[in-house]
């Protein structure tokens, strides 16, 4: 790690211009991450990268500092070659999304991430599979290159900690709540943080709150399966945590798909339980994760999805 963050230093030390981005349809992991590392960069090397995502960002997301400094990617130059790429919590590939060519272009790509990924694009790559976020690592990054930082960054990789670990509820083991005591004592306030958090449009709530009222549960209860049509897709902010929260708060439940048909023949699928592993279908629905919190985009309808999981999730549920 420390071979590889002198690396990193050096290469961010002679890049002229630095693109920075994560994966399609930022999280707050993804999102804060990459605003994170670019006020780390503008502070410490006097450059400003270019931040870019393609997809959407939630709303929730948008009380969150430097808001302005990531551009979508069809508003950047892709042809532009870029002395430094960074790719933060991007998983595979497939999420990079439609700023792919500013990737290929790259003279030199460092990969910062925490999933499992077996096509690494990184020259480098600064992975930690058992860190709890993205933004933990680049928390480890800071500390180790001795960065200088301000209020905006300590609150972004609060954020990233926050929301990546599901308000904590994912965390694994005492790292990620040392980090946070650290960022507090240096002025991070959580409640200003939640409260900035909970900023769904009405209409993103209603329909999420809809979607889990209707929900279907199955092998005795311990299966839950919430669906949202393509109708109503178009209102639903980030992942539809409050579905996931709504159905994961129900006595006997232990399992959770979440299934959203973006489009015709083209459905998402966010997975969770109560500590028992959802990985291994995600990724055989062609997607993955973390052990208890993973998902997929499936290319079929959302009957078809819906029938497959619930045959993967009957060899695991007796």
């Amino acid at each position: 790690m420390e071979q590889n963050i002198q690396i990193f230093i050096e290469k961010i030390s002679a890049a002229k211009n630095i693109a920075i981005m994560g994966h399609k349809n930022p999280d707050g992991d993804s999102y804060c991450s990459v605003l994170a590392l670019a006020k780390l960069i503008e502070l410490n090397y006097g450059v400003r990268p270019t931040c870019i995502y393609d997809g959407n960002i939630p709303e929730y997301l948008d009380e969150m500092p430097l808001r302005s400094w990531i551009k979508y990617y069809e508003r950047v130059d892709l042809s532009e070659v870029y002395d430094l790429v960074v790719l933060m919590d991007y998983g595979t590939p497939n999420h990079i999304g439609g700023a792919r060519p500013i990737v290929d272009n790259a003279k030199f790509i460092v990969e910062i991430d925490h999933h499992q990924n077996s096509e690494r694009l990184g020259h480098l790559c600064i992975d930690d599979e058992k860190a709890a976020a993205t933004g933990q690592i680049l928390f480890d990054i800071m500390k180790a290159a001795n960065w200088k930082f301000d209020k905006d960054v300590l609150d972004l990789l609060a954020v990233a900690l926050i929301t990546d670990t599901g308000n904590f509820k994912f965390v694994r083991d005492g790292r990620v709540m040392n980090i946070m005591a650290e960022l507090i004592n240096n002025g991070v306030v959580l409640r200003h943080l939640f409260e900035a958090l909970r900023n769904k449009p009405r209409k993103a709530v209603v329909v999420e709150a809809g979607a889990a009222s209707r929900a279907e549960f199955l092998f005795k209860g311990k299966l839950a399966i919430a669906i949202i049509p393509h109708k109503d897709y178009k209102y639903l902010d980030g992942r539809g945590e409050t579905v996931l929260n709504l159905l994961g708060s129900i006595k006997g439940v232990e399992y959770i798909a979440f299934l959203k048909e973006q489009k015709a023949e083209q459905t998402g699928v966010s997975l969770r339980s109560r500590g028992k592993p959802v990985n291994h279908i995600a990724e055989a629905l062609g997607g993955g994760g973390h052990t208890c919190a993973a998902g997929a985009v499936v290319n079929d309808s959302l009957e078809n999805v819906r029938n497959r999981i619930i045959e993967l999730f009957r060899e695991d549920i007796k």
